[in-house]
């Protein structure tokens, strides 16, 4: 039958059927109308002490609850109208978005202990430096304690540029330094800073029994930030996933020889190396609108090794034994055989699950609060001459915060999650455009290695016989950069590299190739000659210019292929008070390693277009490498 829009005439009767309305009144007085048009002989008293009455009105209140549950559906069916929190937590899961229950605070606190002078005396015996472990708690001396948690492990062994210790020799409140007989320290003060977060782990256990398909546990507790671990009890480790299907995930392993000889020696720069496993023993959490944390596991029974079960002629295809009909049968990939691809199950263990549980707005603390270490896990890292000493090196650990922690807030409201699941519907774990490469590499977590700069483009060759550049359409060029334990511009060492190339792989399109290179340094010196007004102090005018160049030139604020604009170097100067008139601004080129610069050497004057200083056409980034010494000015005239 057809259907028009607005009404719908049907058969030899031609009834006219109106669709608009849909509450009890409209639909109520179109029932009305409809009596009167089409049976007018047959009922005609529409007075409300007419029983039949009761039947129209039956049928509009049927339309109207239908109606209700019709719109209802529809509109919880789209993330941008939902309203119950169940729904719009089903959609963003579907998008891939995890809604948070708790925000707990961060912030920065510094870490201290004392160590025992070498046998020279002038520097610390790091034999008894130990490890503090994740996990570690410490609390705030406020009236209500809150309990900050520590998020990474703290070699006390391990400087450099991205997590420097800091030494000194240790001194008593009014006390002199302290020596020993032969005039040399007894003890240095030993410090780093880690980051910790507002909450406290939680244990909870679950007795299970007969494997059972995609078994789901619930842990009972509120303000859950998130998992910490899951165990059971063989010693098995459970892994969290964002979905079954995904079967691997990042291990960091520490740098050292028995992992691997030859990256060991990067292992101040690198502590950590990334490599990918498979976990056939993992699960996925998710939150109900009861803000309850639920842990699903997979579909796997089998006793055979994953390998044993995996696609191959004798139980795919042409190789289904038990009936050649298969031959056309959609395979999914990803579990064509209920085998552990969507994980194991869990079965005749109990699963302990560590979860971290706090935040809140009332986790956000002033600084100077937070000093007093609760639980310390504090490992060795060699072997100690004296156990004796080692005991009072783990007993001085001190901790104080001097920055405020802030971010505790409740969890996602409704339109936090309404929004956010929006938002992130348009994210992904795949690196398409330029963008995605450069911020996945930035991206990477410091303890395998911190990529300073990154710089991609299209891969491209150069003809032997005419010289020309020819586009490799498969082909990308990702320049990198790293610091030095002085904040300078370095090559990626071997082990940064290899973590780099595993941490990409699991992100690049398939038909991506990306070669990995190192940007050219320019290293350049800044020469500027200004009129400074009258009655000033002419040496802090100079130094106020300096002063300004040094945070205009400060490196984290430059970028590969990233040209200097010869103007804005003149409004810089210009604006510091005092300065009547900038006359001249020379960049000048740095370069030979005997000096300390980058081998390289840069053409300024070719290079300098318009007021304007391009990079090479090989990709380089400008540096300013030693401020102190590199920018120079005069006042000419007053």
């Amino acid at each position: 039958m057809a259907y028009s829009k607005i009404n719908n005439t049907q058969g030899t009767n031609k009834k006219n059927i109106k669709y608009l309305n849909r509450n009890y009144n409209q639909l109520k007085q179109d029932l009305i109308d409809f009596s009167k048009n089409y049976f007018p002989d047959n009922f005609n008293d529409f007075s409300e002490s007419n029983p039949g009455m009761i039947f129209l009105e039956l049928a509009s209140y049927v339309g109207d609850v239908l109606s209700y549950y019709t719109d209802t559906q529809i509109q919880e069916t789209f993330i941008e109208s939902a309203q119950e929190k169940s729904n719009l937590l089903a959609l963003a899961y579907s998008l891939g978005y995890k809604p948070v229950i708790s925000n707990p605070s961060t912030t920065e606190v510094d870490l201290y202990i004392t160590l025992p002078a070498n046998g020279v005396g002038d520097a610390p015996d790091w034999d008894y430096a130990p490890t503090l472990k994740k996990n570690s708690t410490f609390s705030t001396s406020q009236a209500s304690s809150v309990t900050f948690t520590l998020m990474e492990d703290v070699n006390f062994q391990v400087s450099n540029s991205l997590d420097p210790t800091e030494v000194s020799v240790y001194k008593l409140d009014g006390t002199p330094q302290s020596i020993d007989g032969s005039n040399n320290p007894e003890y240095y003060l030993v410090s780093k800073s880690s980051k910790v977060i507002s909450a406290e782990v939680k244990t909870a256990t679950f007795s299970l029994g007969a494997p059972e398909k995609y078994i789901t546990l619930e842990v009972p507790d509120s303000n859950i930030i998130g998992i910490e671990s899951v165990t059971d009890s063989d010693g098995n480790i459970w892994y969290e996933v964002p979905y079954l299907a995904q079967e691997t995930i990042f291990e960091d392993v520490l740098n050292v020889a028995a992992n691997n000889p030859n990256l060991n020696q990067y292992s101040n720069d690198t502590p950590y190396l990334l490599r990918l496993k498979k976990v056939p023993k993992r699960f996925t959490t998710r939150f109900t609108s009861n803000n309850i944390l639920q842990l699903q596991f997979g579909a796997g029974f089998s006793g055979d090794d994953d390998v044993e079960i995996l696609p191959n002629p004798d139980n795919v295809g042409l190789g289904v034994k038990d009936n050649v009909s298969k031959l056309d049968l959609a395979y999914d990939p990803s579990n064509f055989l209920m085998s552990k691809a969507y994980g194991e199950v869990p079965s005749n263990t109990t699963i302990t699950v560590r979860y971290l549980v706090g935040g809140g707005v009332e986790s956000n603390v002033p600084s100077g609060v937070i000093t007093k270490v609760s639980n310390p896990i504090l490992v060795k890292n060699n072997s100690v001459g004296s156990n004796v000493t080692y005991n009072l090196v783990t007993d001085s650990l001190q901790v104080y915060n001097t920055i405020p922690a802030t971010g505790g807030s409740s969890g996602d409201t409704i339109e936090d999650i309404r929004l956010n699941s929006i938002a992130n519907s348009s994210a992904q774990l795949r690196t398409v455009s330029k963008e995605d490469y450069i911020i996945r590499t930035l991206s990477m977590p410091a303890k395998f290695g911190k990529i300073a700069k990154a710089y991609i483009m299209r891969d491209d060759q150069i003809t032997v016989d005419s010289n020309a550049r020819i586009s490799n359409p498969n082909g990308l060029n990702l320049y990198t950069l790293a610091y030095d334990n002085n904040k300078n511009l370095t090559n990626l060492n071997a082990a940064t590299r290899q973590n780099l190339i595993t941490y990409l792989e699991e992100y690049r399109m398939l038909t991506d190739a990306i070669n990995i290179k190192n940007a050219f340094v320019i290293n350049f010196g800044v020469e500027f000659d200004i009129v400074a007004f009258k009655e000033t102090n002419n040496d802090q005018i100079l130094l106020n210019c300096i002063q300004a160049l040094k945070d205009y030139f400060k490196i984290d604020n430059w970028q590969i292929n990233q040209p200097i604009i010869l103007n804005e170097v003149y409004n810089v100067i210009g604006a510091v008070k005092g300065v009547q008139n900038v006359e001249h601004v020379r960049l000048v080129n740095k370069s030979g390693i005997a000096l300390g610069y980058s081998q390289y050497s840069y053409d300024f004057d070719s290079a300098l277009i318009n007021n304007v200083l391009y990079p090479s056409m090989d990709i380089s980034i400008f540096e300013l490498k030693y401020p102190n010494t590199d920018i120079t000015g005069r006042i000419t005239r007053y």
